[in-house]
Protein backbone atom coordinates (compact mmCIF):
# COMPACT_ATOMS: atom_id res chain seq x y z
CA UNK A 1 0.00 0.00 0.00
CA UNK A 2 3.13 2.65 1.24
CA UNK A 3 4.84 1.31 -2.30
CA UNK A 4 1.34 2.58 -4.24
CA UNK A 5 1.47 6.03 -2.30
CA UNK A 6 4.95 6.83 -3.32
CA UNK A 7 4.64 6.21 -6.78
CA UNK A 8 1.42 8.09 -7.23
CA UNK A 9 3.17 10.73 -4.65
CA UNK A 10 6.38 10.83 -7.72
CA UNK A 11 4.23 10.87 -10.40
CA UNK A 12 1.57 13.72 -9.08
CA UNK A 13 4.90 15.81 -8.39
CA UNK A 14 6.31 15.48 -12.10
CA UNK A 15 3.39 16.05 -13.39
CA UNK A 16 2.57 19.22 -11.54
CA UNK A 17 6.20 20.20 -12.87
CA UNK A 18 5.00 19.81 -16.26
CA UNK A 19 2.16 21.86 -15.76
CA UNK A 20 4.35 24.47 -14.12
CA UNK A 21 7.61 24.68 -15.20
CA UNK A 22 5.82 23.70 -18.61
CA UNK A 23 4.13 26.83 -19.24
CA UNK A 24 7.54 28.44 -19.11
CA UNK A 25 9.12 26.22 -21.97
CA UNK A 26 6.01 26.86 -23.78
CA UNK A 27 6.45 30.42 -23.57
CA UNK A 28 10.01 30.28 -24.28
CA UNK A 29 9.15 27.52 -27.84
CA UNK A 30 6.87 30.71 -29.16
CA UNK A 31 8.71 33.71 -27.70
CA UNK A 32 10.60 34.35 -30.78
CA UNK A 33 7.91 34.46 -33.01
CA UNK A 34 5.37 36.66 -30.55
CA UNK A 35 7.55 38.85 -28.94
CA UNK A 36 8.64 40.94 -31.66
CA UNK A 37 10.20 44.17 -29.86
CA UNK A 38 11.91 44.80 -26.79
CA UNK A 39 9.49 46.09 -25.11
CA UNK A 40 7.19 42.83 -26.00
CA UNK A 41 10.41 40.57 -24.97
CA UNK A 42 10.72 42.06 -22.02
CA UNK A 43 7.00 42.04 -20.77
CA UNK A 44 6.90 38.03 -21.61
CA UNK A 45 10.04 37.58 -19.47
CA UNK A 46 8.07 39.60 -17.06
CA UNK A 47 5.16 37.38 -17.13
CA UNK A 48 7.34 34.58 -15.80
CA UNK A 49 10.03 36.65 -13.92
CA UNK A 50 8.86 36.13 -10.92
CA UNK A 51 7.47 32.39 -11.11
CA UNK A 52 9.56 29.89 -13.04
CA UNK A 53 12.50 29.87 -10.57
CA UNK A 54 10.05 28.22 -7.76
CA UNK A 55 8.26 26.29 -10.79
CA UNK A 56 11.27 24.14 -10.67
CA UNK A 57 11.32 23.05 -7.40
CA UNK A 58 8.98 20.34 -8.02
CA UNK A 59 11.40 18.94 -10.49
CA UNK A 60 13.90 18.93 -7.40
CA UNK A 61 11.50 17.54 -5.16
CA UNK A 62 10.47 14.55 -7.30
CA UNK A 63 13.66 13.80 -7.85
CA UNK A 64 14.31 13.58 -3.84
CA UNK A 65 10.87 12.17 -3.56
CA UNK A 66 12.61 9.34 -6.38
CA UNK A 67 15.71 8.52 -4.55
CA UNK A 68 13.77 8.61 -1.14
CA UNK A 69 11.32 5.96 -1.72
CA UNK A 70 12.58 3.69 -5.04
CA UNK A 71 16.38 4.23 -4.66
CA UNK A 72 17.01 1.17 -6.89
CA UNK A 73 14.88 2.90 -9.98
CA UNK A 74 16.83 6.23 -8.82
CA UNK A 75 20.17 4.79 -9.30
CA UNK A 76 19.57 2.29 -12.59
CA UNK A 77 17.76 5.60 -14.41
CA UNK A 78 20.47 8.42 -13.19
CA UNK A 79 23.18 5.55 -14.59
CA UNK A 80 21.40 4.34 -17.59
CA UNK A 81 20.17 8.01 -18.69
CA UNK A 82 23.62 9.99 -17.72
CA UNK A 83 24.56 11.90 -20.62
CA UNK A 84 20.63 12.71 -21.19
CA UNK A 85 20.72 14.24 -17.93
CA UNK A 86 23.90 16.12 -18.40
CA UNK A 87 21.76 17.68 -21.27
CA UNK A 88 18.99 18.18 -19.32
CA UNK A 89 21.20 20.01 -16.39
CA UNK A 90 23.30 22.57 -19.00
CA UNK A 91 19.87 23.44 -20.82
CA UNK A 92 18.74 24.10 -17.29
CA UNK A 93 21.72 26.11 -16.63
CA UNK A 94 21.26 28.26 -19.97
CA UNK A 95 17.94 28.99 -19.31
CA UNK A 96 18.35 30.25 -16.47
CA UNK A 97 21.23 32.30 -17.14
CA UNK A 98 19.26 34.09 -20.54
CA UNK A 99 16.46 35.05 -17.91
CA UNK A 100 19.07 36.47 -16.08
CA UNK A 101 21.69 38.21 -17.53
CA UNK A 102 19.54 39.69 -20.36
CA UNK A 103 19.23 42.68 -19.13
CA UNK A 104 22.47 42.99 -17.57
CA UNK A 105 23.91 45.25 -20.46
CA UNK A 106 22.12 47.31 -22.95
CA UNK A 107 23.29 45.96 -26.26
CA UNK A 108 21.99 44.83 -29.12
CA UNK A 109 23.51 42.11 -29.77
CA UNK A 110 23.73 40.87 -25.98
CA UNK A 111 20.10 40.37 -25.48
CA UNK A 112 19.79 38.82 -29.01
CA UNK A 113 21.80 36.26 -27.66
CA UNK A 114 20.32 35.58 -24.53
CA UNK A 115 17.05 35.66 -26.71
CA UNK A 116 17.85 32.75 -28.63
CA UNK A 117 19.63 30.68 -25.90
CA UNK A 118 16.10 31.04 -23.93
CA UNK A 119 14.50 29.78 -26.83
CA UNK A 120 16.41 27.31 -28.24
CA UNK A 121 16.98 25.94 -24.40
CA UNK A 122 13.27 25.79 -23.95
CA UNK A 123 12.45 23.87 -27.04
CA UNK A 124 15.24 21.38 -26.62
CA UNK A 125 14.24 21.04 -22.78
CA UNK A 126 10.71 20.09 -24.11
CA UNK A 127 12.34 17.86 -26.79
CA UNK A 128 14.11 15.93 -24.05
CA UNK A 129 11.90 15.79 -21.91
CA UNK A 130 9.00 13.98 -23.94
CA UNK A 131 11.68 11.79 -24.59
CA UNK A 132 12.46 10.53 -21.39
CA UNK A 133 8.72 9.90 -21.20
CA UNK A 134 9.03 8.20 -24.10
CA UNK A 135 11.81 5.85 -22.81
CA UNK A 136 9.55 5.40 -19.83
CA UNK A 137 6.87 3.79 -21.80
CA UNK A 138 8.65 2.19 -24.15
CA UNK A 139 11.52 0.41 -21.74
CA UNK A 140 14.73 0.06 -21.61
CA UNK A 141 17.37 -3.13 -21.57
CA UNK A 142 17.48 -3.88 -18.07
CA UNK A 143 20.16 -6.18 -17.12
CA UNK A 144 19.32 -8.96 -13.42
CA UNK A 145 20.77 -6.20 -11.73
CA UNK A 146 18.89 -3.90 -12.42
CA UNK A 147 21.14 -1.70 -14.65
CA UNK A 148 21.73 -0.46 -18.19
CA UNK A 149 23.16 1.22 -20.50
CA UNK A 150 21.71 2.98 -23.60
CA UNK A 151 23.29 5.19 -26.51
CA UNK A 152 22.16 8.55 -27.35
CA UNK A 153 20.64 6.47 -30.50
CA UNK A 154 21.35 2.99 -32.71
CA UNK A 155 18.89 2.77 -35.60
CA UNK A 156 16.29 4.49 -34.18
CA UNK A 157 13.92 1.99 -33.98
CA UNK A 158 12.53 -0.13 -31.00
CA UNK A 159 12.98 -3.49 -29.80
CA UNK A 160 14.75 -5.20 -26.87
CA UNK A 161 18.04 -3.06 -27.25
CA UNK A 162 16.94 0.70 -28.36
CA UNK A 163 18.80 4.05 -28.24
CA UNK A 164 17.46 6.77 -26.21
CA UNK A 165 16.07 8.64 -28.97
CA UNK A 166 14.27 6.59 -31.67
CA UNK A 167 11.47 7.37 -33.79
CA UNK A 168 8.52 6.72 -30.71
CA UNK A 169 11.15 8.77 -28.18
CA UNK A 170 11.33 11.63 -31.51
CA UNK A 171 7.83 11.60 -32.01
CA UNK A 172 6.76 11.72 -28.13
CA UNK A 173 9.75 14.60 -28.05
CA UNK A 174 7.67 16.63 -31.10
CA UNK A 175 4.48 16.44 -29.23
CA UNK A 176 5.76 17.55 -25.76
CA UNK A 177 7.07 20.59 -28.06
CA UNK A 178 3.34 21.42 -29.47
CA UNK A 179 1.82 20.92 -26.71
CA UNK A 180 4.10 22.98 -24.33
CA UNK A 181 3.40 25.84 -27.06
CA UNK A 182 0.26 25.83 -26.46
CA UNK A 183 0.10 25.91 -22.58
CA UNK A 184 2.66 28.68 -22.85
CA UNK A 185 1.06 30.08 -25.38
CA UNK A 186 -2.30 30.21 -23.55
CA UNK A 187 -0.12 32.01 -20.32
CA UNK A 188 1.35 34.64 -22.33
CA UNK A 189 -2.26 35.65 -23.85
CA UNK A 190 -3.84 35.13 -20.02
CA UNK A 191 -0.92 37.62 -18.37
CA UNK A 192 -0.71 40.30 -21.46
CA UNK A 193 -2.87 42.94 -23.48
CA UNK A 194 -2.73 44.63 -26.63
CA UNK A 195 -0.68 43.13 -30.20
CA UNK A 196 1.36 40.89 -27.68
CA UNK A 197 -1.61 39.26 -26.56
CA UNK A 198 -2.52 38.94 -29.86
CA UNK A 199 -0.11 37.48 -31.45
CA UNK A 200 0.25 35.15 -28.41
CA UNK A 201 -3.19 34.23 -29.31
CA UNK A 202 -2.22 33.34 -32.93
CA UNK A 203 0.51 31.39 -32.12
CA UNK A 204 -1.71 29.00 -29.25
CA UNK A 205 -3.88 28.56 -32.25
CA UNK A 206 -1.42 26.80 -34.56
CA UNK A 207 0.06 25.17 -31.79
CA UNK A 208 -3.23 24.03 -30.13
CA UNK A 209 -4.21 22.33 -34.28
CA UNK A 210 -0.20 20.40 -33.74
CA UNK A 211 -0.77 19.37 -30.47
CA UNK A 212 -4.37 17.84 -31.23
CA UNK A 213 -3.11 16.08 -34.50
CA UNK A 214 0.66 14.76 -32.16
CA UNK A 215 -1.55 13.69 -29.30
CA UNK A 216 -3.28 11.52 -31.40
CA UNK A 217 -0.82 10.05 -33.70
CA UNK A 218 0.77 9.56 -30.09
CA UNK A 219 -1.80 7.46 -28.49
CA UNK A 220 -1.77 5.00 -31.15
CA UNK A 221 1.76 4.54 -30.85
CA UNK A 222 1.91 3.97 -27.51
CA UNK A 223 -0.16 1.12 -28.18
CA UNK A 224 1.83 -0.48 -30.77
CA UNK A 225 5.49 0.49 -28.90
CA UNK A 226 3.88 -0.48 -25.31
CA UNK A 227 0.81 -2.82 -25.56
CA UNK A 228 1.27 -3.93 -21.78
CA UNK A 229 -0.74 -0.52 -21.17
CA UNK A 230 -3.72 -1.95 -22.69
CA UNK A 231 -3.56 -4.48 -19.24
CA UNK A 232 -3.91 -2.18 -16.32
CA UNK A 233 -6.55 -0.54 -18.27
CA UNK A 234 -8.62 -3.93 -18.97
CA UNK A 235 -7.85 -5.20 -15.38
CA UNK A 236 -9.33 -1.76 -13.76
CA UNK A 237 -11.52 0.13 -16.34
CA UNK A 238 -11.52 3.35 -13.91
CA UNK A 239 -8.48 4.53 -15.54
CA UNK A 240 -10.15 5.18 -18.43
CA UNK A 241 -10.94 8.38 -16.61
CA UNK A 242 -7.82 9.89 -17.69
CA UNK A 243 -7.71 10.00 -20.99
CA UNK A 244 -11.27 10.81 -21.37
CA UNK A 245 -10.89 13.88 -19.43
CA UNK A 246 -7.44 14.48 -21.41
CA UNK A 247 -9.91 14.59 -24.37
CA UNK A 248 -12.19 16.65 -23.13
CA UNK A 249 -9.51 19.12 -21.90
CA UNK A 250 -7.87 19.12 -25.11
CA UNK A 251 -11.62 19.50 -27.22
CA UNK A 252 -11.86 22.34 -24.26
CA UNK A 253 -8.79 24.05 -24.56
CA UNK A 254 -9.36 24.55 -28.70
CA UNK A 255 -12.68 25.86 -27.91
CA UNK A 256 -11.93 28.25 -25.21
CA UNK A 257 -8.89 29.40 -27.76
CA UNK A 258 -11.36 29.94 -30.23
CA UNK A 259 -13.49 31.98 -27.69
CA UNK A 260 -10.49 34.32 -26.69
CA UNK A 261 -10.92 32.54 -22.98
CA UNK A 262 -7.26 32.84 -21.92
CA UNK A 263 -7.55 31.41 -18.49
CA UNK A 264 -10.32 29.38 -19.51
CA UNK A 265 -7.84 28.05 -22.44
CA UNK A 266 -5.04 27.50 -19.52
CA UNK A 267 -6.63 25.82 -17.30
CA UNK A 268 -7.38 23.41 -19.89
CA UNK A 269 -4.20 22.84 -20.72
CA UNK A 270 -3.21 22.32 -17.40
CA UNK A 271 -5.44 19.61 -16.89
CA UNK A 272 -4.16 17.85 -20.18
CA UNK A 273 -0.91 18.12 -19.41
CA UNK A 274 -1.81 16.24 -15.65
CA UNK A 275 -4.23 13.33 -17.22
CA UNK A 276 -1.78 12.61 -19.57
CA UNK A 277 0.81 12.05 -17.37
CA UNK A 278 -1.49 10.30 -15.17
CA UNK A 279 -2.79 8.10 -17.91
CA UNK A 280 0.75 7.22 -18.37
CA UNK A 281 1.80 6.40 -14.66
CA UNK A 282 -1.65 4.08 -14.71
CA UNK A 283 -0.65 1.87 -17.67
CA UNK A 284 2.89 1.40 -16.17
CA UNK A 285 1.90 0.90 -12.96
CA UNK A 286 3.31 -1.02 -11.08
CA UNK A 287 6.19 -0.91 -13.45
CA UNK A 288 8.54 2.20 -12.28
CA UNK A 289 11.49 1.16 -15.35
CA UNK A 290 9.77 -1.17 -17.86
CA UNK A 291 12.65 -3.92 -19.09
CA UNK A 292 12.95 -4.34 -23.14
CA UNK A 293 14.72 -7.61 -23.11
CA UNK A 294 13.33 -9.41 -20.10
CA UNK A 295 9.92 -8.70 -17.91
CA UNK A 296 11.50 -10.14 -15.11
CA UNK A 297 13.98 -8.17 -15.01
CA UNK A 298 11.81 -4.61 -14.22
CA UNK A 299 11.36 -2.37 -11.70
CA UNK A 300 8.92 -1.88 -9.84
CA UNK A 301 7.35 -0.39 -6.58
CA UNK A 302 7.96 -3.81 -5.38
CA UNK A 303 11.53 -4.89 -6.08
CA UNK A 304 12.62 -0.96 -6.34
CA UNK A 305 11.43 0.21 -2.86
CA UNK A 306 13.07 1.76 0.17
CA UNK A 307 12.32 0.04 3.26
CA UNK A 308 9.07 -0.33 5.14
CA UNK A 309 9.73 1.86 8.36
CA UNK A 310 11.49 4.78 5.98
CA UNK A 311 8.73 5.23 3.97
CA UNK A 312 6.06 5.45 6.79
CA UNK A 313 8.46 7.78 8.40
CA UNK A 314 8.96 9.64 5.88
CA UNK A 315 5.41 9.94 5.14
CA UNK A 316 4.50 13.10 7.79
CA UNK A 317 8.06 14.74 6.38
CA UNK A 318 6.61 14.58 2.92
CA UNK A 319 3.46 15.92 4.02
CA UNK A 320 4.95 19.03 5.72
CA UNK A 321 7.53 19.71 2.89
CA UNK A 322 4.32 19.29 0.31
CA UNK A 323 2.09 21.68 2.56
CA UNK A 324 5.20 24.15 2.76
CA UNK A 325 5.28 24.02 -1.11
CA UNK A 326 2.05 24.30 -2.28
CA UNK A 327 1.86 27.39 0.17
CA UNK A 328 4.62 28.92 -1.27
CA UNK A 329 3.44 28.90 -4.36
CA UNK A 330 -0.10 29.78 -3.66
CA UNK A 331 1.66 32.98 -2.44
CA UNK A 332 4.06 33.19 -5.25
CA UNK A 333 0.93 33.22 -8.32
CA UNK A 334 -1.25 35.19 -5.90
CA UNK A 335 1.23 37.96 -5.70
CA UNK A 336 2.00 38.60 -9.37
CA UNK A 337 -1.55 38.07 -10.69
CA UNK A 338 -2.94 39.69 -13.56
CA UNK A 339 -1.54 41.44 -16.36
CA UNK A 340 1.95 42.12 -16.97
CA UNK A 341 2.69 45.76 -16.07
CA UNK A 342 6.70 46.63 -16.88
Amino acid sequence: MMETFWYCAVTLMLAVYAVLDGFDFGLGIVYPFVAKTDTERRIALAAIGPVWNGNEVWLIAAGGLLFFAFPKAYAAGFSGFYLALIIVLWLLIARGLALELRSHLNHTLWRQFWDVTFAGASMLLAVVFGAALGNLIRGMPLSQDGYFFVALWTNFMTGPDPGILDWFTILMGVTSVSVLAFHGANYLAMKTEGQLRGQACRAARLAGAAAAALAGLTLIAVLFVQPSFRLNYAAHPIGYVFPLIGLVALMAALGLRRRDRDAGAFYATSLLILTMLAGAAWGSYPNILIATNDPANSLTVTNATAGAYGMHVGLWWFLIGFGLIIAYQVCAHRAFWGKVQL
